[in-house]
């Protein structure tokens, strides 16, 4: 004999059905605010890893002489920002991690090849070549004592398209940059470029002086100058967003991976947040060390400091202030916090 409870549960599921076919076409029409995607929501705030491989598939025999993409790829992240945001979704802050950070690698397996790797010292961007974006997502939660909940993974072919769907992006400087390794050449002032242009910025080493904190200081200048152009098109209704993530984040499914729909709902959750409720810093750095055989050039985060960066995070506050740094310290690697605001191109 049914129960006469049934009916009203299946009327309750059938809504609850209809409610999300009804959100998930909203969300496909471009409807964005009005359904967000279903989100991890940490009590702590949401940890995003999001890193830069250094890939060439895809890119043409054209664009490698044009943009100096030349080369054997390494098989590894040039980029690792870990990206904070809080429970409240009212403020986000960006650490980068120098892809030379010197690591202490335990014993792993690849898990697509099967490979066993002895424990051994390494530059951090190397776990992924050795593992894959599981090994790289377990070793920046080893280093920074934080549980990364989704992954964002972007190549040089996403990243070129990605940048054309949005036709350009401004990148400034106040002092001329030339880098004869990717043919970057910015005169004073303010500049818009398309996506081949935007590689050779955004991995330029040599036009200033700073090798890869340069590099990296570049990098989250052009991410603020993006999303403030990301945000433009948000609020004007515009399918842009839509594309720009698709392309961004391309097919491949790997652990934790953001779905388009998960990206749609964090721009929808973040569509109002100002530019000064950003944050951008590099990990507190100790040491540029000695030549190491068989690892190369690396640097040494200064421990005690990186930890109190991290443990903020952790609890879901703001990035801690600079601190006076003894002079032996590695001047280039300061960690020298500053607000999305402050970042943006005239």
């Amino acid at each position: 004999m049914n129960s006469p409870h049934a009916r009203p549960r299946v009327r309750r599921r059938g809504r609850r059905l209809l409610l999300l076919a009804t959100a998930l076409v909203a969300l496909g029409s471009g409807a964005l605010a009005a359904a967000p995607a279903p989100l991890p929501s940490p009590a702590k705030g949401l940890n995003i890893l999001l890193v830069g491989i250094d890939s060439r598939a895809g890119v043409t025999p054209g664009e490698r002489e044009k943009y100096r993409l030349g080369g054997k790829a390494c098989g590894c992240t040039d980029v690792m920002m870990l990206v904070h945001v809080s429970a409240a979704y009212d403020r986000v802050s960006v650490v980068s991690l120098p892809r030379d950070s010197l690591s202490d690698f335990p014993e792993h397996v690849d898990r697509r090849t099967g490979k066993v790797h002895a424990p051994h010292r390494a530059k951090l961007n190397a776990a992924w070549r050795e593992g894959g974006p599981s090994f790289a997502i377990e070793m920046v939660q080893a280093r920074t004592g934080l549980r990364v909940h989704r992954y964002l993974e972007v190549d040089f072919r996403r990243f070129m398209d990605a940048v054309n769907v949005l036709d350009d992006v401004p990148i400034c400087t106040q002092t001329p940059l030339k880098d004869p390794s990717t043919g970057l050449d910015l005169a004073p002032g303010t500049r818009r470029v398309h996506g081949g242009e935007a590689l050779q910025y955004v991995r330029s080493r040599k036009a200033d002086g700073q090798a890869d904190f340069g590099r990296i200081r570049k990098q989250q200048r052009f991410v603020v100058n993006t999303l403030r152009e990301l945000r433009t098109d948000l609020h004007q209704g515009t399918d842009t967003l839509r594309r720009f993530v698709e392309t961004l984040r391309g097919a491949p499914e790997t652990e934790r991976q953001m779905s388009t729909v998960e990206l749609l709902g964090l721009a929808a959750r973040l569509r109002n947040l100002a530019p000064g409720r950003t944050e951008f810093a590099t990990v507190p750095i100790k040491n540029i060390n000695p030549l190491i055989p068989g690892i190369g050039a690396t640097v040494s985060w200064d421990v005690e400091y990186a930890d109190e960066v991290f443990s903020r995070l952790g609890a879901d506050k703001g990035l801690p202030k600079a601190r006076p740094v003894p002079q032996s310290s590695a001047r280039w690697g300061e960690y020298t916090p500053f607000g999305g605001a402050s970042a943006l191109c005239p």
